[in-house]
């Protein structure tokens, strides 16, 4: 598939037509509040539907309770692999690179304040990161998992987010299209895969063609089970790097949301890593992995770590050699690597379970109409400076 601006263009009105009927129809009733307060009690795959459930939610639980039919779950065993693999890497990669790359979208970082509040920048993380744990869990669709269940809220939250947005007059809908488009929801899902795998690739990290494609192939399965259209889904990284490419082109920017929020992301991280000597790294982490120009735009600061961090791949290389050396080895960092991965959403949940409800209002300050200035348009920079 060649994507052009046109192309683009027309993803960017594009909504997910399931998602926002059902939500509609929920507002519509004034159901919205019983559909989330019943929800809460289903969280596993297989779980009864509860008494009372609004029968528009019922027929959507029902139409979206299993993954396409064109799922090849072998594939999908090697993406698990891959991930118990890189665990720690994979997480490092989505706190570091993937959700500054969303702050650095001045539109996608104007529709996380408004849901998530800036002040409030673990809920985002702890929803990311629980909902990854749910896709990489060897049962992840099987009964008993969590994992359906919270694509099928997270499908609805963004339909939330639309119906508030347009139905309120908040957002420049003529300027900007269609609130979490098609357009951004194909950038989201690059940012959570193939970014995800370049991030890998500058930390040193060796991965073979076949975990990286299956990695990528699992990301398409959450798309469609997200609603983004498998017409207009990139189906190879090759693909994928011409969508990212132009999508940056097109919408990359810096602004005040996207620093902002990216300094609430800091802070997040520096109360999570214990003292403060180490604090400086998280900054530095996020340079290294996003490079020098976004990471001016977001106003991360330059630290002592600046340097030190570029020696992380040499670390990671030493342990990679033990892991490839060592079975006993590789037992011991992967169940590490699990640990911190457990510890790290832990931090950021504070033992909740986040429950992707539908919200019934957004922020009071979101702002007059919702636009976003487009005054910061990005260019490529000269081939002198660095990426």
């Amino acid at each position: 598939m060649t994507y052009t601006e046109a192309s683009m263009d027309a993803l960017r009105r594009a909504g997910d037509e399931l998602a926002d009927a059902t939500v509609a129809t929920l507002f519509e009733r004034g159901e919205v509040g019983k559909f989330n307060t019943l929800m809460r009690y289903v969280s596993t795959v297989g779980a009864p539907l509860p008494d009372g459930l609004p029968d528009v939610a019922r027929e959507y639980l029902r139409v979206t309770s299993a993954p396409p039919a064109w799922v090849d779950w072998g594939e999908m065993e090697r993406a698990r692999l891959f991930f118990v693999d890189n665990n720690v890497h994979i997480s490092t990669a989505l706190s570091f690179a993937s959700m500054p790359a969303c702050y650095v979208v001045p539109h996608v970082a104007k529709l996380l304040s408004t849901t998530h509040g800036l002040k409030y920048p673990s809920k985002r993380m702890a929803e990311t990161g629980q909902f990854t744990v749910y896709l990489m869990r060897p049962d992840a669709f099987e009964a008993g998992s969590r994992f359906i269940p919270a694509a099928q809220k997270v499908r609805l939250l963004h339909a939330s987010i639309r119906h508030h947005l347009e139905r309120e007059n908040r957002w420049d809908t003529e300027a900007l299209g269609t609130p979490i488009c098609q357009e951004d929801m194909i950038g989201g899902q690059m940012f959570f895969s193939l970014l995800v795998l370049d991030s890998l690739h500058r930390l040193g990290i060796h991965m073979s063609t076949e975990g990286a494609e299956a990695y990528y192939y699992a990301w398409r399965v959450v798309g469609a089970m997200l609603g983004i259209d498998q017409g207009a889904v990139p189906k190879s990284l090759d693909e994928a790097r011409e969508f990212l490419d132009l999508y940056m082109v097109r919408h990359m920017a810096p602004s005040e949301e996207g620093a902002e929020l990216t300094r609430q992301l800091i802070d997040l991280y520096e109360e999570i890593v214990p003292g403060t000597f180490f604090d400086p790294i998280v900054s530095a982490l996020i340079r290294h992995l996003v490079g020098d120009t976004c990471a001016d735009w977001l106003q991360v600061p330059r630290t002592r770590w600046d340097t030190v961090v570029k020696a992380v791949p040499h670390l990671l290389g030493v342990l990679e050699t033990i892991e490839d050396r060592s079975p006993l080895g590789a037992w011991a960092l992967d169940r590490l690597g699990h640990l911190t991965a457990v510890l790290e959403l832990s931090s950021l949940t504070r033992g909740r379970v986040m429950h992707y409800a539908i919200p019934e209002q957004l922020k009071k300050d979101f702002g007059v109409d919702g636009s976003v200035p487009r005054t910061h348009r990005w260019t490529p920079p000269p081939a002198t400076v660095a990426p």
